[in-house]
């Protein structure tokens, strides 16, 4: 039975709840490996690097759509292939965490009817260190009597709990956690914002960082990153660049990548809010930005570009801003695009390294990382 995960901060739907058999996990992942390496072998890549997962509880987030009978209610997703309603007392993939708080918070949640009422979405947010933040998603609008009936669920569970309704949000402390993790035997603290967007799996997210790290050890002169997110990959690859300049549309994943420099120590990093496109038209100088106005792109030694853009890949206009730097790191949450983006890359670059990180096992989803290198002119 292979069930659907219903998730709004990434693509990872089908998840298999009700099919996580650890014991098909290394025929699973061997079943990926060999579908990269067929859509990568017009590059001729070196063998991938293969990065596997935990089998069970590493997912650090998830979201439960809820059904009720009566003064009771379940937890449930759908079966992928019949739509078939699934309940669900434990979520083997998700964090333990996760799989402690599920049934003894939504049981708390049924005994109150302020709480229960017209409740149709249950979302956790886990860390590595036990940290938990709760979501209760409604079909009503909520208030101070709310309020009163959820405090004792985040004294009782030891959790952080955020009501939400159309156009509302209610606090009750905060709407974060402090993720730690150990790149190198080095940890760094990251702050994970309610409803933006995280790795989901920490383990295989350790990996990617000490990937990346080790890809870009040697590189000189300054980073470029687009898609810097909540400065997930800038901390850690901070400490191999003289300076970093990095880019991230979201309003509220750059002000989590501020709070994490700061957490890190991150002194060499300068961060813009603005698009890949924008940042293009900045560097060739076809428009100036105010947000730019304090940075003298001319001073930087850009030489590194990391990119880890979102499922559609790059544009045509930030291919070409990509060929322009001596060394490439990519990230792609999408081996498809990632393949169709390489076959302009390749015409500059190639490929020296190629890795697989398995994100989210017992689906068909590869997270990839690829190292290019400029092509000599002779080639």
């Amino acid at each position: 039975m292979t069930v659907a995960a219903m998730s709004s901060h990434d693509n990872s739907a089908g998840l298999s709840a009700g099919a996580t058999l650890p014991e098909q996990y290394d025929s699973l992942l061997a079943n990926k490996v060999e579908k990269l390496q067929q859509l990568m072998a017009d590059f001729q890549p070196p063998a991938p690097e293969v990065f596997a997962s935990a089998p069970e509880h590493f997912r650090m987030r998830a979201e439960f759509r809820i059904w009720h009978e009566g003064d009771k209610a379940n937890y449930i997703m759908f079966d992928q292939a019949t739509r078939e309603r699934i309940a669900l007392t434990q979520f083997p993939v998700g964090s333990t965490r996760i799989n402690e708080l599920m049934q003894p918070l939504l049981e708390a949640v049924c005994e109150h009817d302020t709480l229960r009422r017209k409740l149709f979405q249950i979302e956790f947010l886990t860390t590595q260190t036990g940290e938990a933040l709760v979501s209760l998603l409604y079909h009503r609008q909520l208030d101070e009597a709310w309020k009163e009936a959820a405090r004792p669920l985040r004294e009782k569970f030891g959790v952080d709990i955020i009501g939400r309704a159309r156009k509302q949000k209610l606090l009750l402390d905060k709407d974060w956690v402090t993720e730690e993790l150990t790149v190198d035997g080095e940890t760094w603290r990251y702050n994970q914002v309610e409803n933006s967007f995280t790795q989901p799996n920490a383990g295989i997210n350790e990996k990617m960082l000490g990937w990346a790290k080790d890809v870009t050890t040697g590189c000189s002169g300054d980073l470029v990153e687009l898609y810097c997110g909540n400065g997930n990959f800038t901390c850690v690859l901070s400490r191999n660049f003289d300076r970093v300049l990095a880019t991230e549309i979201s309003k509220s994943s750059v002000h989590s990548a501020q709070i994490n420099f700061e957490m890190n120590n991150v002194e060499n990093v300068t961060i813009a809010r603005m698009s890949s496109k924008e940042f293009t038209q900045a560097l060739n100088k076809e428009r100036e930005f105010r947000r730019l106005s304090d940075v003298d792109l001319d001073s930087y030694n850009l030489s590194t570009i990391l990119v880890d853009p979102p499922r559609a890949g790059l544009d045509p206009a930030t291919e070409a801003l990509v060929q322009r730097f001596e060394t490439i790191v990519y990230i792609s949450c999408n081996p498809l695009t990632l393949q169709d983006n390489l076959k302009t890359l390749t015409q500059t670059h190639k490929i020296e390294r190629l890795a697989l990180f398995d994100q989210f096992p017992y689906t068909d989803h590869m997270e990839t990382g690829v190292l290019l290198t400029r092509k000599p002119v002779t080639e």
